[in-house]
């Protein structure tokens, strides 16, 4: 294995500030969508009084789960000392941080009156998951940030090792605090399980990783830049190994419910009479996300060509889309048993009705407030690797393979 060099992104110019400009204007948009909101209140979008959380909140838990799966491919390098992966680990680390930033833009605002911002950073209800996610973020881009600065400073070398362990233990606890949002809440039928920490974790292994390959092999393409078979072939190798992980704990979770009574109801809903989220479960959480992606991973021609492995990771990321949506929103739409084992006559909260599969409607701001946490993400990552050395020079099999020369 030849010594690994790192250097700035240097694609020229006129396309670079073309990108960037591009994303800038998604940004914008996005900007004047949540101007759009606050000036008018949240009436203008899909939310009601019990869908709460909408479309923006989809693209947020997408992103923040992505984050903590992003800095996998680092950890491997660096807990596990797998030394094809060791070059990796700048890129991964970084995403982990752009990622987390744009989905926490889009999570803040999407609060309505930016001033509950600060009641939110200063009142700490410490019964509540959410209290406990705000020293999780910001501990998570804390102890990256560091675990960067020692990953390319050479002087630090000697703390790399232990902080980049401090960092997988952290986005572990970080993805573990995400799920246990739905898991605590237990006045939603669809969200009291235990299963939902460990389930966000793998669902953040397959959807990091997803978006670290397409952004890989993208910043690698257009500087010229050589990714050699063997990264590529691991790297997706794993991400089937992550999509088959995520299809093993969502039969899990519903084997489970369908065991106990109380939970037909509900189960009934998401995967037979769900109209929308049925449609989304089955084709995008289940063959999109699942599926599809191991078909194309494990195939014997397919899985080797570079178009292939986009056509898996772009699947995931699809899907994973799907699966949020049907988690957060799916399991809003679905009424809360308020009185169980009652008949509601009436109430203006849906409270009691078996099942409102349109309830909610996402509006066109929410989805471009969603889509602007996306263009901010990979706004971040590419001045960042414009300016700083994040990328190696090559990746080409002599290089990155640590067994090439016996090969």
């Amino acid at each position: 294995m030849k010594k690994i060099h790192f250097s700035e992104w240097g694609i020229d110019s006129p396309r670079y500030w073309g990108m960037l400009a591009l994303l800038g204007a998604f940004i914008a948009v996005a900007g004047l969508s949540v101007l759009y909101m606050e000036h008018n209140g949240h009436w203008v979008t899909g939310m009601t009084n019990q869908i709460v959380w909408g479309m923006p909140h989809v693209f947020a838990i997408f992103l923040i789960v992505a984050a903590s799966g992003a800095l996998n491919v680092a950890s491997i390098g660096t807990a596990f000392d797998k030394k094809v992966y060791k070059p990796l680990g700048r890129l991964s680390a970084l995403l982990a941080i752009t990622l987390l930033a744009g989905g926490l833009a889009v999570l803040v605002l999407d609060l309505g009156q930016p001033g509950r911002l600060l009641i939110a950073m200063t009142h700490y209800n410490f019964k509540s998951i959410f209290a406990w996610n705000i020293y999780l973020y910001m501990g998570f881009m804390a102890v990256v940030a560091l675990y960067i600065w020692f990953m390319m400073d050479w002087r630090m070398n000697k703390y790399y090792k232990p902080v980049g362990i401090l960092a997988f233990l952290w986005r572990i606890i970080l993805t573990t605090g995400t799920g246990s949002i739905f898991g605590f809440l237990v006045a939603r039928q669809g969200y009291d399980a235990a299963i939902m920490a460990p389930m966000f974790v793998i669902m953040s292994f397959a959807y990091g990783l997803a978006v670290y390959i397409l952004v890989l092999m993208f910043t690698f393409k257009v500087d010229g830049r050589e990714v050699g078979d063997v990264v590529l072939r691991r790297l997706k190798n794993l991400l089937g190994v992550f999509a088959a992980a995520v299809f093993y704990f969502t039969l899990v979770y519903h084997l489970t419910n369908l065991y106990g009574t109380e939970n037909h109801a509900y189960e009934a809903f998401i995967l037979r009479d769900g109209g929308i989220y049925t449609l989304l479960f089955w084709g995008g959480w289940v063959f999109v996300g699942c599926l599809l992606p191991i078909g194309i991973v494990y195939h014997p021609s397919l899985g080797k060509t570079r178009g292939g492995i986009i056509a898996a990771a772009t699947s995931v990321i699809l899907g994973g889309l799907a699966t949020v949506y049907v988690i957060v929103i799916g399991g809003q739409a679905f009424p809360m048993a308020i009185f169980p084992g009652k008949t509601i006559v009436a109430s203006g909260f849906f409270d009691g009705v078996n099942g409102q599969p349109f309830l909610y409607s996402p509006t066109l701001a929410e989805t471009l407030l969603g889509i602007g946490g996306f263009a901010l993400t990979l706004m971040l990552t590419f001045v960042a690797i414009r300016v700083l050395r994040f990328l190696p020079a090559s990746l080409a099999d002599e290089v990155a393979d640590p067994h090439y020369a016996k090969s």
